[in-house]
């Protein structure tokens, strides 16, 4: 199965391919979808998710994992990453792509086994678990690879419940 996995945000989208047999994971691909600031916000959003659209269909996904919007004060920061959450699971569903939705604590946890670790915890075992010898950079791809662990996670746990 190829997992798409996005860290959406206003100015940089990133994003990370895995594909995942069992409980084993493979890098595929990552990146991140960088906006100008001079760009109209409709356009911004408009980009961010046509972008995503165009990965899913060249990487040929299968699902994909978002990290949901997670905000403690600064409400007005999270209205635009809101908006490209909505734009992206448009387009995705669009294609007939899956998309699921998880808090920055689960994406934590289930990478980690700690829902309060920091980021660059979170980056160390992505390079782990993904066997790079590098943390992948940018840090919002290595993000997004975060979030497709924690679907192929929830996705095996799910297996085994189920008995298959």
């Amino acid at each position: 199965m190829r997992i798409l996995g996005i860290d959406p945000g206003y100015a940089q989208t990133g994003w990370g391919v895995v594909e995942t047999s069992g409980q084993r994971n493979r890098p595929v691909s990552f990146g991140v979808i960088k906006t100008a600031a001079s760009m109209a916000d409709n356009e911004r959003i408009f980009f961010i998710a046509s972008s995503i659209g165009k990965i899913a269909e060249e990487q040929k996904v299968d699902i994909c994992g978002m990290e949901d919007i997670f905000f403690t004060k600064n409400i007005s920061s999270a209205i635009p990453v809101a908006k490209v959450i909505g734009a992206a699971v448009h387009q995705l569903y669009l294609q007939h792509i899956e998309v699921r939705l998880y808090s920055p604590p689960t994406i934590k946890s289930a990478v980690t086994g700690y829902g309060g670790a920091d980021k660059k915890q979170v980056q160390e075992m992505v390079k782990i678990l993904l066997g790079f010898e590098k943390i992948p950079k940018p840090d919002h791809a290595a993000d997004a690879l975060a979030v497709a662990i924690c679907l192929s996670v929830f996705d095996a746990t799910q297996k085994r419940i189920q008995g298959k």
